[in-house]
C-alpha cells in the first residue's frame, strides 16, 4: 500500500514572521506614540511626564478645529471624485475593448510616480506666472483659498485612483459570464446589466476601497505640504500637517503625538463605522444564485 503524504495543517508558526512583523512596526510604535502624548518632549533629551495636559491643550488649539474641518472635507471631496471614476475605469478596462491594455498602463502610470514628483510637477504646471494654468483665467489655483483645496483634492485623485481602478478590474474580472449571458437572453442592456449585475456584484469591493480611500485621506500630507504647506493661509492646512508642524518646526513632540493618536482613533472610528453600517463584517456572498 503507497503510504500517502499527510498534509499539514497551518499552525501558530506560520504566522509567527507576520505577527513579529506587525508588532515592531505597528503595536510597538503606537504604544510609544500613545507614551509620547503624555509627555513634554523636543525631540531631543529626555520626555518629561505631563500627564493629560496635552490632551487638555487640544481645547484652547484656535487651529485644531479648522485642520479636522478641512480633513474631514478633503475626505469627502475625494470620495466623492474618486469613487466612481475608479469605478468606471475599472469596469471598462475589465473588459474586451480593442487597445484595452495600451490605454490600461497609461491610466495605471500614475501608480509608478512618487507623490514628491507628482506635486512638484503640479505645482509647475499651475504655476502663475509660467504654468499652463497662467494661460486659462486667472491662473493662480494654488493661491485662492476657496479653490486650493480642491486643486488638491484633484492632484490626490489623479495620483490615486489607478489604485482602486485595479481594485475595480479584478473584481469586474471575478463576475460570472454566465450572468451577462443570462441577462443578454432576457433583452436586457448595456447600462441595465451594469446596474443590475455589475455594481451589486461590486458591493463588497466598493466599501473596501471606500475603507482604504476614506482612511487614507487621513494621512495626505506630502502632496499639501509641497504645493501649498497648508496655504493659502490656512486654507489647505489639513490634521496631518498641523501634526507635522508643532512636532517637526515647533518642536513639541508632545502634543504632536497627541495629534497622531487623534488621528489613528478618527481613522479607525471611521472605518469600523463605514463597516458596521455596511454589513461588510459579515463578508456575505455576493455571488449567491450564479
Amino acid at each position: 500500500m503507497i503510504a500517502v503524504a499527510r498534509r499539514e495543517r497551518p499552525g501558530p508558526v506560520w504566522a509567527a514572521p507576520a505577527v513579529v512583523f506587525f508588532v515592531a512596526f505597528a503595536i510597538l510604535p503606537v504604544i510609544g506614540v500613545v507614551y509620547l502624548s503624555f509627555t513634554s518632549w523636543n525631540g531631543l533629551g529626555d520626555p518629561v511626564w505631563l500627564g493629560a495636559d496635552n490632551w487638555a491643550a487640544m481645547a484652547d488649539d484656535p487651529e485644531l478645529g479648522n485642520g479636522f474641518t478641512i480633513t474631514l472635507t478633503l475626505t469627502v471631496i475625494s470620495w466623492l471624485f474618486q469613487t466612481p471614476l475608479a469605478l468606471l475605469i475599472g469596469v471598462w478596462a475589465a473588459g474586451p475593448q480593442r487597445n484595452r491594455a495600451v490605454l490600461s498602463t497609461l491610466f495605471f502610470l500614475p501608480l509608478l510616480l512618487s507623490t514628491a514628483a507628482i506635486s512638484l510637477t503640479f505645482v509647475s504646471l499651475l504655476d502663475p506666472n509660467f504654468g499652463l494654468a497662467s494661460k486659462f483665467g486667472d491662473g493662480n489655483l494654488l493661491g485662492d483659498p476657496d479653490r486650493a483645496l480642491y486643486v488638491i483634492a484633484f492632484v490626490i485623485a489623479w495620483q490615486f485612483i489607478p489604485f482602486h481602478t485595479l481594485l475595480y478590474q479584478s473584481a469586474t474580472r471575478q463576475i460570472p459570464a454566465s450572468l451577462y449571458e443570462a441577462a443578454s437572453i432576457d433583452g436586457a442592456t448595456g447600462v441595465r446589466q451594469f446596474f443590475a449585475i455589475t455594481l451589486p456584484q461590486l458591493r463588497n469591493t466598493i466599501i473596501a476601497s471606500s475603507v482604504l480611500m476614506l482612511v487614507g485621506s487621513f494621512t495626505y500630507f506630502e502632496t499639501i505640504l509641497l504645493m501649498t504647506n497648508g496655504g493659502p493661509g490656512t486654507a489647505t492646512r489639513v490634521l496631518p500637517l498641523h501634526m507635522y508642524a508643532k512636532g517637526f518646526v515647533g518642536f513639541d513632540m508632545g502634543y504632536a503625538s497627541a495629534l497622531a493618536v487623534l488621528l489613528v482613533v478618527a481613522g479607525a472610528t471611521l472605518s469600523i463605522v463605514v463597516v458596521r453600517s455596511t454589513g461588510y463584517h459579515r463578508m456575505a456572498s455576493d455571488r449567491e444564485g450564479a
